[in-house]
């Protein structure tokens, strides 16, 4: 069994807890993991801490504002920025001793986060994984309303009247929302303890996600709407792996210009899985994810 280490680090006067699943010291680069949202936190993506199995160090962390990290609901649009969480994983990796040789994983959220990351060409990153990510969030809603418009009729207009009406924290418009969700989100129902822990912690605390997002999946209102790293793609120097499912609600038409404009891409479909591959098909995702990492580890790789 692998060693387990939880910790919290200073990130200026708040703190970030992090959990350490292996061992940091054994020469492996290890894999960091960014948590999708932005406002989720990372127990839906536990299932990571199985590459631990094959010897590689990996991280888990709240990003600030969520689960055992600070919190802070005070806080407006203009202190929660995509510059913020990069600063914050900046503070990690060197909190951790990491930031000369690394690995990214990032979920939703997490891999418009490691993109821009990766964009900024840091130079201890040896691969990234962008799973279920948008390049574009316009491209997102696009697409998202796309499924949306194949929900049974009354769950539509559910939705419709409660958006409009502003009262979107209603229990009707979750219990319609929840269509959608198990359509294109997780389709594993009924809902995996880490998943269901994730949405509860998203429902205490709110504050990230509405500030960045909005309500749901599909009403993006928040400050991220108009996020982009489409034109930017090509500064990424480091091998990427691309992972979305058939189901998923980061279509394929969102994921394409990931495809089109990293220069050394590969991308990868889960045929039963939504937007969750790593909980849908864990064993099968995981040894993807293994695979590729190793695969940039060898001997002769940059």
């Amino acid at each position: 069994m692998s060693m387990v280490r939880e910790d919290r680090a200073p990130f200026g006067v708040w703190h970030t807890w992090y959990r350490v699943t292996g061992d940091l010291g054994n020469g492996r680069p290890p894999l960091v993991v960014l948590h999708g949202g932005p406002g989720c936190t990372h127990d839906y993506v536990d299932s990571l801490k199985d590459i631990a199995a094959t010897g590689r160090a990996v991280v888990h962390y709240d990003q600030l504002g969520n689960g055992r990290s600070t919190h802070l609901p005070e806080k407006g649009a203009d202190f929660w920025t995509v510059e913020l969480f990069l600063d914050e994983l900046d503070n990690l990796l060197r909190h951790l001793g990491i930031a000369d040789s690394y690995h990214v994983f990032g979920q939703s959220w997490g891999g418009m986060l490691g993109s821009e990351h990766a964009i900024r060409q840091p130079k201890g990153l040896r691969s990234l994984v962008i799973a279920n990510s948008p390049p574009s969030m316009r491209l997102w809603v696009e697409e998202a309303n796309r499924l949306r418009a194949e929900l049974p009729a009354d769950v539509q207009a559910t939705l419709l009247r409660h958006e409009a009406a502003g009262t979107t924290t209603t229990a009707e418009y979750q219990q319609a929302m929840l269509a959608f969700y198990e359509r294109h989100v997780c389709r594993v129902v009924p809902m995996p303890d880490e998943v269901a822990r994730t949405f509860k912690a998203i429902e205490d605390d709110p504050t990230v996600y509405f500030t960045m997002n909005g309500p749901s999946e599909f009403h993006v209102i928040g400050t991220l709407k108009d996020w982009s790293v489409i034109g930017r793609l090509d500064r990424i120097q480091v091998p990427v792996l691309l992972i979305s499912g058939r189901h998923d609600e980061a279509t394929p038409k969102v994921v394409q210009p990931f495809a089109d404009e990293i220069p050394d891409v590969r991308w990868t479909i889960f045929e039963q899985s939504s937007h969750m591959p790593h909980v849908e098909e864990r064993e099968a995702c995981m040894e993807l994810v293994a695979g590729f990492l190793d695969e940039q580890d060898r001997p002769g790789r940059a």
